[in-house]
């Protein structure tokens, strides 16, 4: 696999982790019980923690790398195999 290909793959997991891990411990303004100051929307996190939050997504989004790209070298899985297990071939 060519390094591009391995950091495009990383970078389309990147993101999907992401975006299951943005949910997490995020509390709204009604939940915290402070008062939205107008113009604000009042669904907004109060505390938002990105940084953590792009710590945990990059060590979930290596990990899942990692598991795929072994799969891949080792051909644990062909892509035959896995149409094959769909029904696209026959």
């Amino acid at each position: 696999m060519a390094w591009t290909t391995a950091a495009a793959i990383y970078f389309i997991i990147w993101w999907t982790v992401l975006f299951a891990v943005l949910p997490f411990g995020v509390r709204s303004h009604a939940e915290t019980g402070t008062e939205v100051e107008p113009g604000h929307d009042p669904g907004a996190p109060v505390l938002p923690a990105i940084g953590p939050k792009v710590v945990w997504t990059t060590i979930v989004a290596t990990v899942v790398f990692v598991i795929f790209w072994v799969i891949y070298s080792y051909r644990l899985i062909t892509l035959e195999e896995l149409a094959t297990l769909w029904g696209l071939l026959r």
